[in-house]
């Protein structure tokens, strides 16, 4: 029987044509479904006798390209990429731990992670502490005999103090607890958590690896493949789905993460020994500069790879932040990090407004600190922009 050319044949999907060429950029794969030949077929797919794709929830091409770019940076195997840097976080957490479990976070973790970590985990029968980990003898004496992880950052937001991330390493060794740090500050360019004796590997890759503020995506990997495997059965099962086209886009983003990373940086160590010049800053907190608490363990840790993040804090209160803010248009301020553009944001009113004022006090956070992500412009504009900006604030 003949099919005939009529309008309703269009319905009928078209495989793309064949070439003997390949396309140098990847694809957008944009397909929610996959179609298999057979049932036998699909049942090899979900059994894992072949390869394929199912349903974009369960993976799809360009998360994988994604998860395979960021596997190389650090080291890793197998990696999830999710629909943002707290689906990670996400993943890591309720994909492994169960009710009656314990969690050690770091005490300066981003402020959703707090949240997760005073609120909403011990909803769900999970119990956590939150502890300096700066301080390797207070992480261990909070292990307890049901603790099963330790959740740190690096280098804390936003007061970018240093883990002491060797002694951790060695005390969760010890204890036979999981090591998950959150690199997204560091990235891999500075420290390869895995290299340290890291379990588990986090990411925002909206930051510094995507790097334009136009992609929300995370990634989580474990050392250990069945521990990747949970995290992924729950991010599929919760629907942590990264999109097709974000991914494309993150992928695009690395091709220059590594320029982009050594510019900002450099911009940022420049900035930061302006500011401590400027009328009316009151400290400055980089982790390049010999002033800083922790340089010494940044040092020997990072290799000299500070980063691009710079915090500061200026006197007084919301009228002079405001005046500072005002002051500098040309700086997006914005609660971010991460952009090819300089982006100011202020603690208070965004990364940790869930926090009382004293709880920010106590982890160093006046209603004066802010928070510099350094972008890649020239130096002599940041430092135009900032010096004019805090000239309006000291001026009040």
């Amino acid at each position: 029987m003949t099919r005939r050319n009529t309008p309703q044949t269009l319905i009928r999907r078209l495989a793309f044509p064949d070439s003997v060429s390949r396309a140098v950029v990847t694809p957008i794969q944009q397909s929610v479904v996959y179609a298999s030949p057979s049932p036998d077929m699909l049942d090899a797919q979900y059994e894992g006798r072949e390869a394929g794709y199912t349903y974009a929830r369960e993976g799809h091409p360009n998360a994988d390209v994604l998860a395979a770019k960021i596997d190389m940076l650090e080291g890793g195997t197998g990696g999830i990429v999710t629909g943002s840097g707290m689906a990670a976080v996400t993943a890591a957490l309720m994909g492994l731990l169960k009710a009656g479990d314990h969690v050690i976070g770091g005490d300066q973790l981003y402020g959703r992670s707090l949240r997760m970590m005073r609120e909403d985990l011990p909803r769900f029968g999970i119990e956590t502490s939150l502890t300096d980990p700066t301080d390797a003898a207070a992480i261990e004496a909070a292990i307890r005999p049901e603790t099963k992880m330790i959740l740190v950052e690096v280098v804390s937001n936003p007061t970018l103090r240093v883990a002491d991330m060797a002694a951790i390493a060695k005390i969760a060794k010890r204890h036979g607890v999981w090591l998950a740090v959150d690199n997204t500050f560091t990235t891999p360019r500075a420290y390869r958590p895995f290299d340290h004796g890291a379990d588990i590997v986090i990411h925002s890759v909206t930051k510094l690896l995507a790097g334009h503020s136009d992609v929300t995506l995370g990634y989580v990997v474990a050392r250990d493949p069945e521990l990747t495997q949970a995290m992924r059965v729950f991010a599929v099962t919760t629907g942590l789905t990264p999109s097709p086209n974000e991914c494309w886009l993150a992928e695009r983003g690395l091709f220059t993460f590594d320029l982009r990373f050594d510019r900002a940086q450099a911009n940022a160590a420049a900035l930061a020994d302006f500011l401590a010049e400027q009328p009316g800053v009151a400290r400055v907190l980089y982790p390049g500069r010999s002033d800083h608490p922790d340089h010494a363990r940044a040092k020997a840790l990072l290799g000299g790879n500070f980063g691009n993040m710079v915090s500061f804090e200026i006197e007084g209160g919301r009228a002079q932040t405001n005046a500072l803010v005002e002051a500098m248009p040309e700086v997006a301020f914005a609660p971010t990090l991460g952009d090819v553009g300089t982006t100011l944001s202020h603690p208070a009113t965004s990364s940790h407004r869930v926090m009382t004022p004293e709880q920010r006090a106590e982890l160093g956070m006046s209603e004066g600190f802010f928070r510099i992500s350094v972008g890649i412009e020239e130096i002599e504009i940041l430092k135009a922009d900032f010096g004019a900006g805090c000239a309006a604030a000291a001026a009040v």
